[in-house]
């Protein structure tokens, strides 16, 4: 079972992770140092089922219901219910983005266009949008054990043309745009 810690390098912020594949899926749990948590469990098919992120101030749930994403979102007790027609959810974990990777099951070469509802800031604002996800290639590295196979995936905000490369090797963010893998603690899952 992977551990670690990401740095968020803009916010100089550690997220302490764990992630683990189950009998019907795969769990990413955190917590930062500025009290944001994360729990992400997905599915055998990798959709986003069960999602509860946490900040000081702002609670959220949410799920994937068939072609639609729903959520409870409140800064109180009392949540306000919401859907979007989306394929999940992205927010500033990374846990996102091994999820919504392994989602797309995308060939060397191949890219896809995912709708996503993105939660940020300390209030957890939804914005739906589109990117276009593109699977560059995949390198593979020597270790003691052995090999470790690392894919990298080019992720274009369609609303903005921004381009971003994120590098993912099984179940572990290795390196993506404003964060750092700093420290890992047993080698990732390679997931098929």
């Amino acid at each position: 079972m992977p551990a670690g810690t990401y740095l968020h390098l803009d916010e100089e912020l550690e997220e302490r992770f764990q992630c683990a594949p189950g009998p019907g899926g795969w769990r990413y749990t955190s917590q930062r140092t500025d009290g944001v948590r994360v729990d992400l469990v997905v599915d055998a098919r990798w959709r986003q089922i069960r999602l509860e992120l946490v900040t000081p101030t702002w609670w959220l749930r949410g799920g994937v219901t068939g072609p639609e994403v729903a959520w409870v979102r409140a800064a109180g007790e009392a949540g306000t219910e919401h859907t979007e027609r989306a394929a999940g959810f992205m927010a500033d974990s990374p846990g996102f983005l091994i999820a919504v990777a392994r989602s797309l099951d995308l060939d060397e070469g191949a890219e896809t266009d995912v709708r996503l509802v993105r939660f940020s800031g300390p209030s957890l604002a939804p914005l739906t949008a589109t990117w276009r996800w593109h699977r560059a290639g995949t390198s593979t590295y020597e270790t003691d054990t052995e090999p470790l196979p690392v894919s990298q995936y080019d992720v274009t905000d369609l609303s903005t043309g921004e381009i971003e490369t994120v590098h993912v090797a099984g179940d572990v963010v290795l390196a993506a745009p404003g964060i750092e893998l700093t420290a890992l603690e047993s080698r990732p899952n390679l997931l098929t």
